[in-house]
């Protein structure tokens, strides 16, 4: 598929989703278009599955016919087959197509008002049914409750059941028309399309976005940094993974990745970061995220991961409850980040959870570089007991949705190469504008990146600074103490400055001389006074 066919699929998809706009808020309807592309994400993938197991006897899978014994047979055959292979399953009559054709029933009379065949009964059913399908299998877990924001029965969708219907059944007959492209095993068409309709619907969301969706650019950066020496991961992992477009980012980056964690405190954004694993063709088996407050109630805490990344709420509120002071993420540091700010809170568990020859790379608020009291003695820590802080990467200001602040990626390796200096890069003003948002270019990312790798010194841009100077700067860490970015003002010859006031001064006189003469043969006043008075 060419460069411009995805623009296209991305752009209907995008339409489509624009049917539902005027009934709700991004966030809402991002529920509803996103959950119908996954069930017809999940249809299509289950009918190329079963025609490929059918090909012998030159059936197709939707042709079946429930209703027989013969039918029944091949279907719990499938059945069987599908759960191992994919972890779910859907009959033929269940198929996206087949409710989609349903309700673009023009002849129904049963549903007087409406102009689509009456499907959401039918839709409930098959949603459960598709989770249900899983119940007492490995997969059971990884699709429990993912269609539950989809409330069908919602008023935002019509004041009436035919008004929600007709709504339903246009969106769904407008995405039956759109061809995914699965056949291509080499080309993620849709998953990228996924991730384009998330992006779009965190722009529109403002500070909710932060919540589920991280810029694709910044990604990217924290992608690359954690992959920079090491592509083949047994493990990754983001304690605050959101609709889990970062972890997928390190997956694209990296050769290999056995196993993708993640944990979600938002109920919503976890079931769209489950969604997002398989449809991006993450097996179930290959991937595990949890649902739960990380820091008050970690779900992995006896791991340790090759690589972490994360982009955590910046300055949160948590507990910082007494007893995690007997808490081994925390309790060698004798001190608690603040009630009031949980980033040095989440830099504490990423680090525990980091494996002896891990990368982790973490967005922050630049306040984490300079902030005192707790959050200096655990900085403090960082860098002198521990010595895992291996780079200070400041970002351009107004990257985020929902935010303009400035930011900061800190990269920790437990098993420095280079344990006696910390790398310091400003890339503050390493953007494009666009719009009233400033946007990171592949050509920015890949230069933090190449000095990263190489540790090199770059007037302005980039240095090395000894834990020692660290020190003497009482562990603040704020850029601009490593990197000189001071552009000396040009040098002024007032001496010259005054000549050549001078000079205009006499070519002034001039010039009003002649204009005098001038008036003075038109026989008029001249506009100024003659020199003199």
């Amino acid at each position: 598929m060419s460069e411009e066919q995805r623009r296209q699929l991305q752009q209907q998809l995008w339409n489509i989703a624009n049917t539902l706009r005027g009934k709700m808020g991004a966030d809402e309807f991002r529920d509803y278009i996103l959950g119908f592309i996954f069930y017809k994400y999940l249809s299509e993938k289950i009918e190329r599955f079963a025609d490929t197991q059918l090909e012998q006897e030159n059936l197709k899978f939707a042709s079946l016919d429930e209703s027989t014994s013969k039918g029944k047979a091949y279907i719990e055959a499938l059945d069987s087959a599908a759960l191992d292979e994919l972890g779910y399953f859907l009959k033929p009559s269940e198929l996206f197509h087949a409710i989609a054709l349903k309700g673009n029933n023009q002849l129904d009379t049963k549903n007087e008002g409406s102009s689509h065949n009456f499907i959401l009964g039918d839709l409930t059913r098959i949603l459960k049914n598709i989770e249900q399908s899983t119940m007492g299998t490995g997969s059971e877990e990884e699709f429990a409750n993912l269609f539950e924001d989809i409330d069908l029965t919602s008023m935002k969708l019509g004041k009436t059941e035919a008004e929600k219907n007709d709504l339903i059944a246009k969106v769904l007959i407008h995405l039956d028309k759109i061809d995914f492209n699965l056949s291509d095993a080499t080309a993620d068409v849709l998953g990228d399309a996924y991730e384009y309709l998330i992006g779009e619907f965190a722009s529109g969301a403002g500070k909710k976005a932060g919540e589920f969706y991280t810029p694709q650019p910044v990604s990217t950066l924290l992608a690359k940094l954690v992959t920079a020496n090491n592509k083949k991961l047994k493990s990754v992992y983001d304690p605050t993974c959101g609709s889990g477009s970062l972890l997928l980012r390190v997956k694209r980056e990296a050769e290999q990745v056995g196993r993708i964690y993640g944990q979600e405190l938002n109920r919503t954004t976890y079931n769209l970061a489950r969604m997002n694993m398989i449809l991006h063709d993450v097996h179930y088996s290959d991937f595990d995220i949890k649902q739960e407050d990380t820091l008050e109630n970690p779900q992995h805490r006896d791991l340790r991961f090759d690589a972490i990344v994360a982009n955590p709420p910046f300055s949160a509120k948590w507990s910082a409850s007494p007893l995690f002071m007997s808490d081994d993420r925390f309790s060698v540091y004798g001190r608690l980040a603040p009630s009031s700010k949980a980033d040095m809170a989440f830099v504490q568990h990423m680090v525990y959870q980091l494996a002896e020859e891990g990368t982790m790379a973490v967005v922050l608020p630049h306040g984490v570089l300079f902030r005192g009291a707790a959050e200096g003695h655990i900085r403090q820590y960082l860098i002198e007991e521990l010595n895992c802080l291996d780079a200070v990467i400041g970002l351009p200001a107004n990257i985020f949705y929902g935010t303009s602040i400035p930011t900061c990626v800190l990269v920790f390796k437990k098993c420095r190469k280079n344990p006696d200096d910390i790398l310091f890069i400003d890339a503050s003003n390493h953007f494009e504008k666009v719009k009233t948002t400033n946007v990171m270019r592949p050509e920015h990312i890949q230069k933090i990146v190449e000095t990263y790798k190489a540790r090199s010194s770059e007037d302005k841009y980039s240095a090395l600074a000894t834990i020692e100077s660290i020190k003497a700067n009482d562990w603040n860490l704020n850029i601009p103490r490593y990197v000189d970015t001071f552009e000396a003002e040009e040098f002024i010859d007032l001496n010259a400055i005054s000549k050549q006031l001078a000079q205009l001064d006499q070519e002034s006189k001039a010039t009003d001389q002649i204009i005098a003469n001038f008036c003075k043969e038109l026989g008029i006043e001249p506009p100024f006074a003659p020199a003199g008075k």
